[in-house]
C-alpha cells in the first residue's frame, strides 16, 4: 500500500480547515425564540381582533345589470368608422359596440375579448359592448415559465417560497383588503398583515432555523421603523389618498373605508419584499464568512459583514426608485408636461404619496441592515465559540508528524 506522507495529511487538515457552518446553541437558540415570540404572539392576537366579521364585510359593487352577463368572443372585423366590432358569440356572428380608445389601442380580427350583454337591445339591434382583451393564455404562460424557472434554479426552496407567496397574497385578500374597507386601524392592519406574511414567507422558504430567524429579527425591526415613520409622514405631509379616480370613487361603495389610512398601510407594505430579501441575504453573509473564517473576532465581523451590506443599501437606493418610475411611467409623462417647477411637481398630489412611500420604505430597509448584521454576529459568535475549540482540537490531532514506517506485513 502506498505511504501517506506529512504533505499529504498536511493538504487534508487544509482541506477541512474551514468546516462545517456555524451552528447555534440550544441557548442561542432558545434567546431567538423568546426573542420572536412576542411578535408571534401580537400578531396572532391581531388577527384575531382585527378580523373582519359578516356584520363589517361591505357589498361588493355589481357591474352587470339585471339580466346582463360576460361572455367571451373572437373579433372577426373591425368596423372603425362605425364604432362597432364584428365577433364570432357560440358559432353566431353579432355586433358589439367598441369605444374609440380600445380601437385606437389596437383590437385587431382574431383578438379574443371579452363582452358585455345587454338584457335589452337598442333598436339598432346590437346587444354587447366591448369590455377588456383576454389576457389569460399570455398571463399564465409567463406565470408558468416563472414558477417552473424558480423550480428549476431553487429546487424545493424555490417551491416553497412560491407556496409562501401564494398565502401572503390570500392573507391580504381575506383579512387586509375587507379591513381597510370596514375602517379598521390602518396602522394595526398594516403592520399585523407584514408581521404575519414575514413569518410565513421566511420559515416556509428558509426552514425553521438560527439564521431564518436572525433575518425575522432584523425584517420585524425595520418593519417596525418603517410603521412609524409612515405614521408620521401620511400626517405630516397632508397625505389624504384623494389623488386618483379609484379614491374618488371607493368613498361612495366603503364609506367606513379611511383612505389616509388606505394610504399608510400602503407605505408599509410596499418595501416589505425588499426588505425581507436584505436581511436574509446580509444574515446568509455573515453565516458564510464564519464558515469561511470561524476564528474572526464579532467586531471584525461585523465589520467584513457591514462592507456586503454597503453594497446592498446601494443596489436598493435605486432598485425602489427604478420600480417607482416603472410602475407611474405614465403619470411622470404626464407631469413633465406640466408647466411646473420639479420641486412643486414631486410634491404635489399622487408624486408625493410615491415619493414619500419610497423613501419611507428606503429608511427602513437602509436601517434593517446593520441591526440584522448586529444579530446575526452575535449569533454565529455565540454559537461558534465551542465549535473553533472542537476545530482547533481536531486540527492538532490531524497535525503533521514525522512519517511512520509501515508495518511490516
Amino acid at each position: 500500500m502506498p505511504e501517506t506522507t506529512a504533505g499529504d495529511r498536511g493538504m487534508t487538515t487544509s482541506a477541512h480547515g474551514h468546516g462545517p457552518a456555524p451552528r447555534a446553541t440550544p441557548r442561542v437558540r432558545l434567546v431567538l425564540a423568546l426573542s420572536v415570540l412576542p411578535a408571534l404572539v401580537l400578531t396572532i392576537i391581531g388577527l384575531v381582533t382585527l378580523w373582519p366579521g359578516a356584520d363589517d364585510r361591505v357589498d361588493r359593487i355589481p357591474t352587470v345589470a339585471e339580466g346582463g352577463s360576460y361572455l367571451r368572443a373572437d373579433v372577426t372585423r373591425v368596423l372603425p368608422e362605425a364604432g362597432l366590432l364584428e365577433v364570432e358569440v357560440d358559432g353566431l356572428v353579432e355586433l358589439a359596440y367598441v369605444p374609440p380608445e380600445a380601437i385606437a389601442g389596437g383590437v385587431e380580427a382574431g383578438d379574443r375579448i371579452k363582452l358585455l350583454s345587454i338584457p335589452q337591445a337598442p333598436d339598432d339591434g346590437v346587444a354587447y359592448v366591448f369590455v377588456d382583451h383576454v389576457r389569460d393564455l399570455p398571463i399564465g404562460a409567463l406565470a408558468i415559465a416563472y414558477a417552473a424557472l424558480v423550480a428549476l434554479v431553487a429546487r424545493w426552496r424555490g417551491l416553497a417560497a412560491l407556496v409562501g407567496l401564494v398565502v401572503a397574497l390570500g392573507l391580504i385578500a381575506v383579512f387586509t383588503l375587507p379591513a381597510l374597507l370596514a375602517g379598521y386601524n390602518a396602522l394595526y392592519v398594516g403592520v399585523v398583515t407584514a408581521s404575519a406574511a414575514m413569518f410565513v414567507v421566511l420559515y416556509l422558504a428558509h426552514g425553521f432555523s438560527a439564521r431564518t430567524t436572525t433575518a425575522l429579527l432584523g425584517t420585524l425591526l425595520g418593519l417596525g421603523l418603517t410603521a412609524v415613520l409612515a405614521g408620521w409622514a401620511t400626517g405630516a405631509a397632508r397625505l389624504t389618498g384623494m389623488t386618483g379616480e379609484d379614491a374618488l370613487v371607493l368613498p361612495s361603495f366603503a364609506p367606513e373605508a379611511d383612505l389616509r389610512g388606505v394610504v399608510l398601510c400602503g407605505i408599509i407594505l410596499a418595501g416589505l419584499g425588499v426588505l425581507n430579501d436584505v436581511t436574509i441575504t446580509q444574515a446568509s453573509a455573515v453565516w458564510e464568512l464564519k464558515t469561511i473564517a470561524p476564528h474572526l473576532s464579532p467586531v471584525e465581523l461585523f465589520r467584513r459583514g457591514m462592507r456586503i451590506g454597503r453594497d446592498h443599501i446601494a443596489s436598493t437606493v435605486y432598485t425602489i426608485a427604478f420600480a417607482y418610475v416603472g410602475a407611474a411611467l405614465p403619470v411622470m409623462l404626464l407631469v413633465s408636461l406640466y408647466d411646473q417647477p420639479l420641486g412643486d411637481t414631486l410634491t404635489a398630489g399622487e408624486v408625493a404619496e410615491e415619493v414619500v412611500r419610497t423613501l419611507v420604505g428606503s429608511i427602513g430597509l437602509v436601517a434593517a441592515i446593520p441591526l440584522t448584521t448586529a444579530i446575526a454576529v452575535a449569533v454565529v459568535s455565540a454559537g461558534g465559540r465551542g465549535q473553533a475549540a472542537q476545530s482547533d482540537a481536531v486540527d492538532h490531532v490531524r497535525a503533521p508528524g514525522p512519517a511512520q514506517e509501515p508495518a511490516p506485513r
